[in-house]
């Protein structure tokens, strides 16, 4: 059972004005100068997944400049023997649209056809920062198990954000709550059930692994007071906190207001007081942990992108690393200055060299 893209067209993306691949199962090693393009490469691979890619960013902010005439992403995908073609295109100042196999798709057919995991620098101050970014983590590996959670998330936020508007206007009458308050507990009890369910997955994964990357041991807890669970608790704790939130403007319950804690478990140690190359060893681990629950559960490892994943860590680490993803048969896609990076993947790896000329990305496969 595997997965992997098979070819790979560009146009307009980024600093690619056409790129064109034929590609393998085996893991990606791609090498080139820091700006030559290599992150853009692998973001357009993100793309074969719902939401807005690896760097967030706006459909318009991916065109190619100054000629913004917006981007094209043309792509074969291997499932299981079974060919997806997958072409995904933003128009000059338009939202992203999809397509799978010729007909008309949500993003959502997206996660339910292809998953994708991944892991860039961006992410290594994940213990270190705001609570925010570490549910964003802990929902893209919920997204990744169970598809749905995406809109459920989304169904939560929407009506979180019209309570929020009567909040700030300071709007007293119940009547107005009432029907928000009850899409945000059913909703939020969704989410917060794919985020525990998500959680039992890594612990097992993480269990069942002999790894050289350190497991870390992650538990979901309130900002303050209590997480409901339930639909009727959360419904009953947005009640009794109208006043509360009144006074604030905003709403203080809720899956919102939950945190990803996280414990390097050999050491017992938090993770945010963890070197950076344990953090980073960490991380790597959950990605890993990630990938083979979704393997276990699907039966198909999803695509890897690994975006200067071996800036913190040592020889044997990142050989470590490279045994894993092919034992996983996943198709990694990792990026780095340097061919000497990719070396112990030997013939097990294909190779593309970026590099830059006046502005504009070329990919030459070796």
């Amino acid at each position: 059972m595997s997965l992997h893209v098979a070819s790979l067209t560009l146009s307009h993306f980024r600093s690619h004005r056409v790129a064109r691949l034929r590609l393998d199962a085996r893991p990606v090693a791609i090498h080139g100068a820091n700006g030559s393009g290599k992150t853009n490469l692998i973001e357009a691979i993100s793309l074969l997944s719902a939401g807005r890619g690896l760097r967030r960013a706006a459909a318009a902010d991916m065109t190619r400049r100054p000629e913004a005439l917006g981007w094209k992403l043309t792509a074969e995908v291997i499932r299981d023997g079974e060919t997806i073609e997958v072409k995904t295109w933003s128009d000059a100042g338009a939202a992203r649209q999809v397509r799978i196999d010729s007909k008309a798709a949500s993003q959502l057919d997206l996660a339910e056809r292809i998953r994708v995991l991944w892991l860039i620098p961006a992410m290594d101050r994940l213990w270190i920062e705001g609570a925010e970014g570490r549910r964003r983590f802990l929902d893209r590996a919920a997204m990744s198990l169970f598809p749905d959670h995406a809109t459920a998330t989304l169904a939560y936020e929407k009506a979180m954000r019209e309570r929020n508007r009567l909040l700030k206007e300071q709007v007293r009458d119940a009547h107005w709550y009432r029907a928000l308050e009850r899409q945000m507990a059913e909703s939020g009890a969704a989410v917060h059930s794919h985020r525990m369910a998500t959680l039992d997955a890594l612990r097992t994964a993480q269990q069942d692994a002999t790894t050289a990357f350190p497991a870390a041991e992650l538990s979901l807890e309130p900002i303050e007071g209590d997480l409901p669970e339930t639909a009727e608790d959360l419904a009953d704790a947005l009640e009794e906190s109208r006043f509360r939130d009144l006074a604030a403007g905003r709403t203080l319950v809720g899956p919102h207001r939950a945190d990803l804690s996280g414990r390097y478990a050999a050491k017992d140690v938090p993770a945010r007081d963890c070197s950076t190359g344990e953090q980073k060893a960490l991380l790597l681990s959950l990605i890993l942990s990630n990938a083979r629950a979704l393997k276990a559960r699907i039966g198909t490892p999803p695509l890897l992108l690994l975006d200067e994943v071996a800036a913190h860590l040592d020889a044997n680490r990142r050989a470590a690393l490279y045994d894993e993803v092919c034992a996983l048969g996943a198709q990694a896609w990792m990026t780095g200055t340097g061919p000497d990076l990719f070396e112990d993947l030997g013939d097990r790896a294909q190779r593309l060299l970026v590099e830059d000329e006046d502005g504009v990305s070329t990919v030459t496969v070796e």
